[in-house]
């Protein structure tokens, strides 16, 4: 049985890969989407990502699709208190921004979506700079007092913000962020490296990084002259072309044939055995694709490996 990882000071415990709920209703249907979820929790997952908006982007969707798609999986299994559930606000084309007003009508959306009564990790999607933080901190505390969340977490957010928010909520006894969602992977590793990472060692918040595998680039699929037909396949493509993303891919072909895994394995092995890095989030639109993703738990790179994909990257 894989163990569970601490989330921060949350006192949630979740499996070392978070299930990114981006796919569903988009380029997994429904039925797909519920087979997915099913592969992930009977392997022991239990930690899921989605987001309001999602998938706002695609014609002829409004956003919440992935949500609602959620919320039918969870009516229909009854295993409600057996996952831990987390959304975002600021995004959905109905509830825009950070004010308090529009946290607390999105957060209600979202339950309903859902179909639970309570959220355990909210985050902010994307900050907005323009709003205090002191308005933002308040409506989500509000929203912990009422039972409809049970944690608040940020995603994008600059340091100098996140530290705001923290000293504002211990100055004020309101909620804090236990969770960070930065942009980070083996090829994107500047918008978390550096402030962002100290800060959140220092204050002991879980980082569940987002793009965990680079738009699928470091699945080992998107190689320098090929092309793939998939809808992320020009933000994957472009790593392809890079001297970093060539020596990166050499890396990982390395460690990954001496231990007779997929690359995504590897490279999902190496952002968790970096500081703060409790659960990488990765999505999978067939159950083909989960044993690549899942097999992070089970893997463990010598300090000599992760020497190497650590240096092939920076």
């Amino acid at each position: 049985m894989t163990s569970l990882r601490k989330l921060g000071s949350s006192g949630l415990e979740v499996f070392p890969l978070c299930l990114g709920g981006n796919v569903f209703g988009w380029t997994a249907d429904e039925a797909d989407s519920f087979a997915v979820l099913d592969a992930y929790t009977a392997a022991g997952g239990n930690f899921i990502d989605t987001a309001d908006s999602y998938s706002a982007w695609v014609e002829g969707h409004v956003g919440g699709e992935s949500e609602t798609v959620i919320g039918n999986w969870l009516r229909a299994r009854g295993n409600r208190d057996d996952v831990v559930i987390a959304t975002k606000v600021s995004q959905h084309p109905d509830f825009r921004g950070l004010k308090a007003a529009t946290i607390k009508a999105a957060a209600d959306a979202s339950l309903r979506r859902l179909g639970t009564d309570r959220i355990d990790l909210y985050y902010t999607h994307f900050d907005q700079p323009e709003v205090p933080v002191e308005e933002i901190i308040g409506a989500l505390d509000e929203l912990v007092k009422a039972g409809k969340v049970r944690h608040i977490g940020a995603s994008n957010i600059s340091a100098e913000r996140l530290a705001a928010s923290l000293a504002f909520s211990d100055r004020e006894g309101l909620a804090r962020y236990v969770a960070l969602q930065p942009h980070y992977n083996l090829v994107s590793r500047d918008t978390y490296e550096g402030a962002l990472q100290d800060l959140a060692e220092r204050e002991n918040l879980a980082a569940v990084p987002y793009y965990a595998l680079a738009a699928g680039f470091l699945t080992g699929k998107y190689r320098p002259g090929t092309t793939v037909d998939s809808p992320r396949a020009q933000g994957a493509g472009q790593y392809a072309e890079t001297e970093r993303g060539r020596r990166v891919l050499a890396a990982l072909d390395e460690v990954a044939a001496a231990h007779g895994v997929p690359v995504a394995t590897v490279a999902l092995a190496w952002l968790l055995s970096r500081p703060t890095v409790v659960a990488p989030i990765a999505s999978a639109r067939t159950t083909e694709q989960l044993p690549a993703l899942l097999g992070v738990a089970e893997l463990t790179l010598t300090d000599d490996e992760l020497r190497r994909l650590t240096e092939a990257s920076d």
